[in-house]
Parts: C-alpha cells; structure tokens; sequence
C-alpha cells in the first residue's frame, strides 16, 4: 500500500506560473504519487488542469477546481464541490503565496496591504471552511507553507513577506493547540532557497535586461549560502508535505519542518 491510499487531498496554489513546477504543484503530484485523491485548486482553471493532467498521466485521479483563495464565497464552493465529488476531504495543504520587495522604509501601504490580504487569507479561508467537515469526522491534516523568512532576516528587504510567512507560524501553532482535541493535526513547512519559477520570475522583475541573467552563475551564489551545497526543488518541499499528511506524522501537531539544506543554522 502507498503512505495515503485512501485519503482525499485538496491542495490550494496546485498550478505554477509559466506551465513550470512550483511547490503546490510538486506537493499535489506527489500526494497522488502516494495514493492521495487531489483536488487541485488554483486561481485559473488551466493552471489546475495542467496539474491534473500530469497526476492523470501517472494513473492518478485529480480534479481541477478555480477559486481565489482570498474570495469566502469562492472558497466555500470550491470545498463544496471536492465533497460533492470525492465525498470527503482528509488533507488540506494551503501553498499560496506572493511576494513583493521592500524594506521597513520604502514598502509601499499598497503592497503591504496585499501581501497581508493574500498571505494570510490563503492560509486562513480554506482552514474556516473545511474545519466543519475535520471536526465532524474528528480527523484532519493541516499543512500551512510559510518561509525560513518567516524567522529571520536573509539579507535582502522583503518586510511585509516575511511579516505575513512569520504570522503563519503563529496561526498554524494557534490551530494545532486549539484543534488536537478533534483529531485534526496542523503543522508548517518552512522553504529556504527554492527554485521556483515564482522565484524566477521576482529575479527577472527586478532585472533591467533579462536577457542578460546568468542563471547558473545566481544557481552558484546561492548554493555558496547552503551548508548542503544546492538550492531547494519543489519536491524537497512536496516530500515534506508527503510526511505531515502520513500516518508517520500522526504525533507531530504544531510544529515547523524546515526545508532549506541548512541555512537557518548557519546564518
């Protein structure tokens, strides 16, 4: 038998950006790799089907849903419509999450804003409203992705990012304590340097010629950073959220999993 045979996953930012591999896309492929049902969940519907596809294509039964996770209304009928198809739900896994640059002093109040809407709404809707179904079946898996940015300063200013990855800790922590005694277990992952085509796509942003980027060369000063001597991949993080939503975790509630080769313990 595979680790979650058996077990429903909705798994929300399961797209990518650019037809590439993100994290929630990573996670919802291995969750069904393991024997977990997905309902893939993103803010377009082609980004959720190009998950499924690939899911498909490894004998593996997904669903593609479209919703904005910041939206309640859509939230709540997109969890609908997993019950309604699958009839029930055993895993949430909440991925999404933007980012912007910008220190204490030059973060505008509208990026501000949006990070705080988006970052903790993803984490906090989809939580609200599949905790009525956890909690009557007393049983359930939480897994929140924040950041190593969450903890602490990496050198380069993305304050109202690393506000919002540090307020999911708290959250996650504050919803383990007050769900154990339902059954419903609720931890956080925490990635390090990743590389993700979000990721690329901040580097190009904030580019005067794109064209002119070195990926290996940026690959290389990265690495030069981890004590494991390489920038994360998607699936490092998936494997991660593979262990929380398995019984191997079933007594680990309210804790972190950091996912980074190293560096919070060496900076």
């Amino acid at each position: 038998m595979k680790r979650l045979d058996g077990k429903v996953a909705l798994v929300t930012g399961a797209g990518s950006m650019k037809g590439g591999m993100g994290n929630g896309k990573a996670t919802a492929i291995r969750l069904a790799q393991e024997g977990a049902v997905i309902c893939a969940l993103d803010l377009t519907i082609e980004a959720a089907e190009d998950t499924c596809d690939v899911i498909r294509s490894e004998s593996g039964t997904a669903f593609a849903l479209a919703a904005d996770v910041t939206e309640e209304t859509q939230i709540h009928n997109a969890i609908t419509a997993c019950l309604t198809h699958f009839g029930q739900i055993d895993i949430l896994q909440n991925n999404v999450g933007i980012l912007r640059t910008g220190g204490a002093a030059n973060t505008t109040i509208e990026d501000w804003d949006l990070l705080a809407h988006v970052n903790l709404k993803a984490v906090f809707l989809p939580t609200k409203h599949i905790l009525p179904h956890f909690i009557e079946r007393q049983t359930g898996v939480i897994t929140n992705v924040s950041s190593i940015a969450g903890l602490r300063y990496l050198g380069t200013p993305y304050i109202a990012y690393n506000t919002t990855k540090g307020a999911i800790i708290s959250y996650t922590r504050n919803l383990a304590a007050e769900q154990a005694q339902n059954g419903i277990r609720a931890n956080s992952i925490l990635p390090g340097f990743i590389d993700t085509p979000m990721a690329r796509n901040l580097t190009e942003q904030n580019s005067d010629d794109v064209a002119k980027i070195d990926w290996e060369a940026l690959d290389r000063q990265r690495s030069a950073r981890i004590p494991l001597g390489r920038v994360g991949t998607p699936w490092d993080v998936a494997n991660a959220a593979v262990f929380l939503a398995s019984n191997e975790a079933s007594y680990i509630t309210g804790t972190e999993i950091t996912v980074d080769g190293g560096v919070s313990c060496s900076v």
